[in-house]
């Protein structure tokens, strides 16, 4: 079962989005902010993680750049979640070391699109039920 940690402040976006995550076979995990979501990444070593870029204090770049920073979980795969849809958040977040970038609210079709990429046979095969 393919581990994903999602570091999100806002605890309906953690809600809903693990939810819909759990019912397509995926184990969760949650972290409230960068630096409880820097030290989930390594404790866990998930197999993918969805980082909220807009998580205050530490926004989710900066938190990126710690956990590619660490040689222990620099290779973690991560992908940026954001509600700002600029194409200057996206260069961020890629130059912060997350390997892709989508929008909130979650199309869920699209970002288990962007999950089987990065988790390829490890994504469970109740995620690509798109319905």
């Amino acid at each position: 079962m393919a581990l994903v940690l999602i570091v999100e402040d806002n605890p309906i976006n953690r809600d809903v989005l693990g939810r819909r995550l759990e019912r397509r076979g995926f184990s969760i995990r949650f972290a409230e902010d960068g630096p409880s979501g820097i030290a989930a990444a390594k404790a866990l070593m998930p197999d993918v993680i969805l980082m909220d870029i807009g998580l205050g204090e530490m926004d989710g770049c900066e938190a990126t750049r710690r956990i590619r920073a660490d040689p222990e979980t620099a290779a973690l795969p991560i992908i940026a979640l954001t509600a700002s849809a600029f194409e200057s958040d996206r260069a961020n977040a890629l130059a912060a070391g997350c390997i892709d970038f989508d929008t909130k609210p979650v199309d869920l079709p699209r970002l288990l699109g962007k999950m089987q990429a990065v988790l390829g046979p490890k994504t469970p095969e109740a995620a690509m039920n798109f319905g």
